[in-house]
């Protein structure tokens, strides 16, 4: 007979709004008061069994995929990835998906899109305004869901960007709202879930549109897109190359974004590491920029856990745990525990040049056969972006107090938007080379 760790016994739905409007401060309290396994009720996910210790997390991580079921716990993300997504299946279905879409995502493939990420912040760093005080976190949205467009969807026509651009970000809204909708189908057929489902139909056509093109493309031997890798690679079913498509353009645009926004406000507000991260940026020292990335996702975790859905009993860390009950590695909780990290709370890229942290202590893009696809592709977008700013504009905090996380949908963001200020900006260095044969008449 299973028995539940121990946890909080307020109502569940008490705990619904302690979860969404304080996650990471409410799960710091309960493993203060219950320890490194505890039970948390709420909504919409159920009852989750929370794990803050590596050893445990490992079990979870490496456990038989048979039995700990991570798309049947992304089920509420279904409707708006599809069925297909490589997110929400599970067992043989995930892994065959998976398979496909690993080389897109590493070595080679991977630094291929570096050129994409620094022209695209390149882009983004001009239209900064100069002297006052603006929010980084949305135009970090705005850099991300561009560099998708171009290296995941393979767009660089001006028309078809314009159209992406106008019709995508309603497949990946994750409001409440729509989330409602996701759990209510029935409200589809009124107000704005009506209007939300015409946008998503529209989106959808547009995507699939691309594929058709994409598949049609006398040079697709030639091109080095992830949509274009997939099609080489034999996912040719066009509704599948949709769900896979918008689950890239979810996972890999509001998570990298809010990694970079919060990269920004950590090094705003400790000098020493910001003035040896523009070093670096200007030195090629990627080692250290590195670093700076690794440190972020520690102290500030996009995703605060991840869940598996038990499709049957099984035993984790010595507990006894009913089918149907979601453990929850704690991604956050580990992140900052003491017993594993000196001083967890403060932002120290150092750490990570002393070597590699132990396993299952560093786990912001999760873990086993279900660790995130993308992370490579993330590091390495947030190191170049990181680069290409501080290379080119001076900033500071637009206030010297830390901003808080603040739970967005399934991510933690900065409370007040990463606000920042460019101080200085320097002209791109194409711009500078045409200016002085400008000067000389040439």
């Amino acid at each position: 007979m299973s028995t539940l760790p121990p946890g909080p016994k307020l109502p569940k739905a008490v705990q619904t709004i302690a979860m969404w409007g304080y996650w990471d401060r409410y799960l710091e309290a309960c493993r203060r008061r219950y320890g490194d396994v505890f039970t948390v009720r709420a909504a919409p996910m159920g009852t989750l069994v929370y794990f803050a210790d590596p050893e445990a997390i490992k079990e979870v991580f490496t456990g038989d995929a048979q039995t700990l079921h991570a798309g049947e716990a992304n089920a509420i993300l279904a409707p708006v990835l599809g069925d297909r997504s490589v997110l929400v299946t599970d067992e043989a279905d995930h892994l065959r998906r998976r398979k496909l879409m690993l080389p897109a995502f590493h070595g080679d493939a991977v630094r291929s899109y570096a050129g994409i990420v620094e022209q695209v912040t390149e882009d983004e760093v001009d239209r900064w305004p100069l002297g006052r005080a603006f929010e980084l976190h949305p135009r970090m949205r705005e850099l991300t869901f561009e560099v998708i467009l171009r290296a995941v969807f393979g767009v660089s026509e001006p028309a078809r960007l314009a159209a992406m651009r106008a019709a995508l970000p309603a497949l990946v809204d994750l409001s409440g709202l729509v989330m409602l909708m996701w759990l209510k189908p029935e409200l589809g057929r009124v107000g704005p879930w009506k209007r939300w489902l015409a946008l998503k139909a529209r989106a959808d056509a547009l995507v699939v549109d691309e594929v058709r093109r994409r598949r049609a493309d006398p040079r697709l031997d030639e091109r080095g897109d992830v949509l274009s890798l997939l099609l080489r690679a034999g996912m040719d079913d066009e509704d599948e190359l949709r769900d896979q498509l918008v689950t890239l353009l979810l996972a890999g645009h509001e998570t990298t974004a809010t990694g970079l926004a919060w990269g920004f406000e950590r090094l705003l507000r400790t000098p020493d590491a910001l003035e040896r991260t523009i070093a670096a940026a200007r030195d090629g020292d990627d080692a250290w920029l590195d670093a700076v990335v690794q440190e972020t996702l520690r102290v500030r975790p996009v995703i605060f856990d991840v869940i598996r859905k038990l499709s049957r009993p099984a035993r984790i860390a010595g507990v006894d745990l009913p089918a149907g009950v979601l453990a929850a590695p704690a991604i956050g909780l580990v992140h900052r525990s003491p017993q594993l990290y000196e001083a967890p709370r403060a932002f120290r890229p150092e750490r990570f040049l002393e070597g590699a942290p132990a396993p299952y202590t560093w786990i912001p893009f999760g873990g086993g056969i279900r660790r995130c696809l993308g992370a490579s592709f993330a590091q390495m977008e947030m190191r170049v972006v990181l680069r290409t700013v501080l290379r080119r504009a001076r900033l500071r905090a637009a206030s010297a107090a830390p901003e808080r996380p603040r739970a967005r949908h399934i991510t933690l963001v900065p409370a007040r938007g990463a606000r920042a200020v460019v101080e200085t900006r320097s002209p791109r260095a194409g711009r500078i080379a045409e200016q002085d044969l400008a000067a000389a008449g040439v």
